[in-house]
């Protein structure tokens, strides 16, 4: 049973923020670190802070000898079973870190060579050069150090979806970067009958690791030592009958080695391969699981467009219907506009709660419409105003949304109504509005919300949007 089913929620995985997991089992996830960089929030920000300052402290401490130390920050990694995420196939129960793999985890990285030396710069280097550890513990190290953070997202999408939520739950340990050390506190939280729950944002999980040893391995050292074999001309260059030398992989890795020693091994001789494949990551930006790898990898179902678009066709017009419809627009455009736009938050205050936001999202586009739009234009959050008005919309309507922007919070919104009478007139209105440097306000109505999920339909991958692209052009040409 998920989490949707458990606690009655009407809703399924495209339409969730967060990883609709099977509350007994475990989805075929993991938390992937450098999955927290891609999202330019506060939370990110602090997620990737916690694990970059808990990392570099036990780097430290083996380095300078602090044994006693190092082994007793590590001592308190547990299994994160309340994520429900990992490898267990029965009920969930954390293979990746129990109360003797942590001391196993010391051990790897104590006798590492890449650790002692300072190879090692950041958690996801472990995958390639420590013994042992794999992408498994990497994803519940990780859900260790950020366990406050994940309670707190926990607690906003239990308010936001209206779970229960229990008092007095043990948090587990909390890591403090400024005194150091771990702590812990009773907390919130929800709790089914296998315990208790940490929600995990589905934008941050994958089903492999963007640092891959294998990769590393074959593509970047292999084929290093490739090169210096044949500037040498070793013995393990072979001449073709066309004249051209080459030296085979199966050459190379019998000289050199298969073995993660063998490969921190080379990489000390050669650091330049390691920082080279950093960099390369930090350009390539793995976009988040789709809706059918979610589906694919947890069981879950795709899309039921025809729903979704019905549920809010069949909204009554009029603003006693307010709620209803702003409901319907936020799962439509959560599960439309996923995953280049997530952790949705209705009714957002701002100015100390003076003015209201219908719908916010936090802009995390790697391509498509709303990639190029942060690329060119201040679009952090993108701002929505629901209008279930049975009249026509004026300035007062663009007015207040404009209102909302500013150069950090972003400068773009979505107006959604029901029809236009002149909807030529307020597309008009809206460049006005752009051409006096007030922000870019696209309108929508429900037959352009119709053709979007169409073409959300014919090509599920694509996240362009030709009818967004089009009015945004319309007001910046």
């Amino acid at each position: 049973m998920r989490v949707s089913a458990y606690y009655h929620l009407g809703r399924t995985q495209p339409t969730l923020d967060f990883v609709d997991v099977d509350i007994r089992g475990d989805a075929r996830v993991f938390i992937d670190p450098r999955a927290l960089r891609l999202l330019p929030s506060e939370w990110g920000h602090e997620c990737v802070a916690l694990i970059q300052h808990f990392f570099r402290e036990v780097l430290h401490a083996i380095h300078e000898g602090r044994n006693s130390e190092a082994r007793s920050l590590l001592r308190v990694l547990r299994e994160p079973n309340e994520t429900h995420l990992g490898l267990s196939i029965e009920q969930a129960r954390g293979k990746g870190l129990g109360p003797l793999s942590s001391g196993d985890v010391w051990t790897a990285l104590s006798r590492s060579e890449a650790a002692q030396s300072g190879l090692l710069e950041d958690l996801e280097d472990t995958v390639l050069m420590v013994e042992g550890i794999s992408s498994d513990i990497v994803s519940d190290i990780t859900t260790n150090i950020i366990r406050e953070p994940l309670i707190e997202y926990t607690q906003a999408m239990a308010t936001y979806y209206g779970i229960p939520l229990v008092d007095d739950v043990a948090s587990g340990p909390l890591w403090n970067p400024t005194q150091k050390r771990w702590y812990s506190k009773y907390v919130r939280l929800p709790v089914t009958n296998f315990g208790k729950l940490l929600m995990v944002p589905k934008v941050i999980v994958r089903t492999r690791m963007e640092y891959d040893v294998d990769e590393y391995y074959r593509h970047y050292l292999l084929e290093y030592l490739r090169e210096i074999e044949l500037k040498a001309n070793s013995e393990l260059v072979q001449l073709l009958k066309n004249g051209m030398t080459r030296v085979t992989k199966k050459a190379l890795m019998e000289k050199y080695g298969t073995s993660k020693a063998d490969l921190i091994r080379e990489t000390l001789r050669y650091p330049q391969i390691l920082q080279r494949y950093r960099d390369d990551k930090s350009i390539e930006v793995r976009p988040p699981l789709s809706h059918y790898n979610l589906a694919e990898t947890e069981g879950t179902p795709l899309p039921d467009w025809d729903v979704l678009y019905s549920e809010l066709e069949e909204t009554p017009i009029g603003q006693q219907h307010f709620s209803r419809h702003e409901k319907a627009v936020e799962s439509l455009l959560t599960a439309l506009f996923y995953p280049a736009l997530t952790n949705p938050q209705v009714q957002t205050p701002l100015h100390n709660g003076r003015k209201r936001v219908d719908i916010t999202y936090l802009n995390v586009a790697t391509h498509g419409f709303f990639y190029w739009l942060g690329m060119h234009y201040p679009a952090p959050l993108i701002f929505v105003e629901c209008k279930n008005y049975g009249r026509e919309l004026g300035n007062p309507d663009l007015d207040q949304l404009a209102g909302r922007f500013s150069p950090s919070r972003g400068q773009f919104g979505i107006i959604i109504c029901r029809n236009f009478e002149d909807k030529d007139l307020f597309i008009q209105r809206c460049k006005d509005t752009a051409m006096d440097n007030r922000g870019f306000i696209i309108p929508l109505d429900d037959h352009d919300i119709e053709n979007l999920v169409i073409e959300r339909k014919e090509n599920s991958d694509q996240l362009n949007f030709a009818l967004l692209t089009e009015r945004l052009h319309h007001l910046i040409m």
